[in-house]
């Protein structure tokens, strides 16, 4: 009986390129740049009961829990990501980034 462990000699980690006989080669990001994700932009939010909400009608004025002038938040997949500005660049809205969540508060957010 043969007591040696086989070892392949080229290994494959999500977030590296192959490992080649145990030394570490950069991280691989093609394998995530085609997956999609959702980005979204939060100006505020609201609590309201169904009754308001079918009391709303065209010129309705919904006060949300921001006051104006306050970043918006950009958000992946539901996830704080940045916070931003809104500009109209060609009668079309868009958003200035003014700053990027560190990781470390993403992961406490996470939690």
């Amino acid at each position: 009986m043969n007591d040696e462990v086989d070892t392949p000699e080229t290994a494959t980690t999500l977030d590296e390129t192959p490992v080649q006989n145990g030394a570490k080669s950069e991280p691989n990001l093609n394998m995530v740049m085609d997956i999609p994700i959702t980005l979204s932009l939060e100006l505020g939010h609201t609590r309201m009961s169904v009754r308001e909400l079918l009391q709303l009608t065209q010129g309705s004025v919904v006060k949300l829990d921001r006051p104006g002038g306050d970043p918006l938040d950009i958000l992946v997949n539901g996830c704080l990501v940045a916070r931003g500005e809104v500009v109209v660049i060609n009668e079309r809205f868009g958003v200035r980034i003014t700053d990027i969540v560190s990781p470390e508060e993403r992961i406490r957010r996470l939690r």
